[in-house]
């Protein structure tokens, strides 16, 4: 009777168990998933919230200090910081979740490809990251946005070209070492096609790094269209957003500091949330500690 080696899937239910138990547990990493929830939720309800239209002006509100009528205070046009820091949630988060999807999407199969087959096909996959890692990811980022045009959408595609290599060399070091093992050998030895092997014993067992990579690289994404849209690449005005709000806001630092204060805070807090959760996984899913 033939025997089917039992499959990565099966082997990482086990292991979910004892990761979420643990993560759990972790009382900075659940601050940090409740500080990143909560900005979802903002960004997700903006539409239904009673707040004031972002892109509504009030030309005898400008450049208002926060008070109870706009409780961040106004900008250069008077329009409503609190709305519009609600609203740009949206951009921003949006922004770090799709270019992470484009990274991941492009870059685990091409990493699956190479640490695989190997051979000529490695070395090929291998010679196009190194050249594309040569580059500094924000480089790259404010490269690729440029060529494509200043908008949210080419800024997602920039970003998330540029955090591509990243998940290629994972995906391939995670690869080599799992493709060695003996569920692995055992799958070949029944005949197992290639692509079943990859899919039911490869892809599992290297999912927990790319997880905790891709919530990692959220933040930086957030900070990359931050940079872009500060730069007038990213999200075009009167449409709010973190970076577009900062790029305004450094021309009245001295009259209105208030405009600058509010986006880095979102930023700044956004980003810890992310990666405290990105350490938070990575520690429930260390399997030398599971």
């Amino acid at each position: 009777m033939t025997v089917i080696p039992e499959t990565g899937a099966e082997t990482l239910g086990r292991q979910e168990s004892r990761a979420w138990k643990k993560l759990k547990s972790n009382k900075i990493a659940i601050f940090g998933f409740a500080m990143v929830m909560f900005f979802i939720v903002i960004a997700v309800l903006a539409p239904v919230l009673p707040i004031a239209d972002p892109n509504a002006t009030s030309w005898t509100a400008i450049r208002q200090p926060p008070s109870a009528a706009h409780w961040l205070g106004t900008d250069e046009i008077g329009r409503d910081i609190f709305s519009r820091m609600i609203w740009g949630a949206q951009a921003s988060l949006l922004a770090g979740v799709v270019s992470v999807a484009i990274a991941v999407t492009l870059g685990v199969p091409f990493g699956l490809i190479s640490g695989y087959f190997g051979g000529w096909t490695d070395q090929i996959i291998q010679r196009m990251t190194d050249a594309l890692l040569a580059m500094p990811f924000l480089i790259l980022a404010i490269a690729l946005a440029a060529f494509l045009g200043p908008s949210l959408t080419n800024a997602m595609i920039a970003i998330g070209l540029s955090a591509m290599p990243i998940f290629i060399r994972l995906t391939r070091g995670q690869v080599l070492a799992v493709k060695t093992e003996d569920y692995v050998e055992g799958a070949r030895a029944i005949g197992l096609s290639h692509g079943k092997i990859i899919r039911r014993y490869i892809l599992p067992n290297v999912f927990p790094p790319i997880l905790v990579q891709a919530t990692l690289t959220v933040a930086t994404a957030i900070i990359a269209e931050a940079s872009l849209s500060f730069l007038g690449l990213g999200q075009q005005p009167p449409s709010p957003s973190w970076g577009s709000m900062l790029n305004t806001a450094k021309n009245f630092l001295s009259q209105a500091p208030w405009m600058a204060l509010w986006p880095g805070i979102a930023i700044f807090m956004v980003v810890i949330g992310f990666n405290l959760l990105g350490d938070g996984l990575r520690d429930a899913l260390d399997p030398r500690e599971n």
